[in-house]
């Protein structure tokens, strides 16, 4: 199947999004790699980005459906983009969409990702999980689950709103997992299967020092945010002062074509 062919009958949907040059077209070809590898049966593979070249051909290209939202000079992005995966319809897609950042390392099974009760999941972000006694709501969405074309009021009620949730929201996951709680609707994978790289792999003081960063017993899929990415965690690179990693021998072998 190439990039032109799009099978919109309903199945399931692995989704991404690339755009501008943080993440070369070398992401979008491994992680789709890591998903044929992980995921039994037939999927299709979407890539909603600004720029096709260099991606494989058995990846399905699409333009970013049009958010627009303009940014000042200099103003962070906060990934708003990604509530497009939200529109109504969605070059004629239609079954249950599984959104996966770029820059994840799938190590495990994926196919109870797609088999989980419930209308919309996402990971329980893990950077300060405790306000005022309780866990806070916000989901991370470098991992998300939910039926194409169902929930378009997310960004229709963005898209009437921009100003005053980009006032009260950090970003997208904040936004999204908002909306979705008040909705009813929110609910988490099962602790575990998403596991942060810098959370939970990297050792602790001091034994980052003489041991490599492990993949946790049960994870699926290992995300990066914040500061390591992939290439970082091979080569054993922070991008925090005064702190080590040993080179993760293990992204390497898993995160390839």
């Amino acid at each position: 199947m190439t990039s032109t062919d799009i099978e919109t009958t309903a199945r399931r949907h692995i989704l991404c999004m690339k755009w501008g040059t943080k993440y070369g077209p070398e992401y979008v070809n491994r992680l789709y790699a890591m998903v044929r590898r992980n995921l039994g049966g037939e999927f299709n593979f979407v890539c909603l980005t600004d720029d096709e070249r260099g991606i494989r051909p058995e990846v399905q290209c699409r333009p970013i459906p049009r958010l627009d939202l303009e940014l000042a000079p200099g103003e962070p992005d906060r990934a708003w983009k990604k509530l497009t995966t939200f529109t109504q319809d969605l070059y004629g897609l239609q079954g249950t969409a599984l959104f996966l950042d770029l820059d994840v390392v799938v190590v495990g099974l994926l196919d109870d990702f797609f088999e989980l009760p419930g209308e919309f999941l996402i990971i329980h972000d893990y950077h300060r999980f405790w306000r005022i006694g309780r866990r806070r709501i916000t989901g991370n969405s470098s991992v998300y689950r939910f039926e194409i074309g169902r929930h378009e009021d997310v960004l229709t009620h963005f898209r009437a709103n921009m100003d005053g949730m980009r006032a009260s929201f950090r970003n997208e996951q904040a936004y999204l997992s908002d909306f979705m709680h008040r909705k009813g609707q929110l609910a988490y994978w099962p602790e575990g299967w998403c596991p942060s790289f810098k959370y939970h792999v990297i050792p602790r003081w001091p034994l980052n020092y003489w041991q490599e960063p492990s993949i946790p017993p049960g994870a699926r899929i290992v995300i990066f945010h914040g500061e390591c990415n992939p290439p970082d965690a091979m080569a054993g690179k922070r991008n925090r002062r005064l702190s080590y990693i040993r080179p993760a021998s293990w992204v390497a072998r898993l995160w390839r074509e």
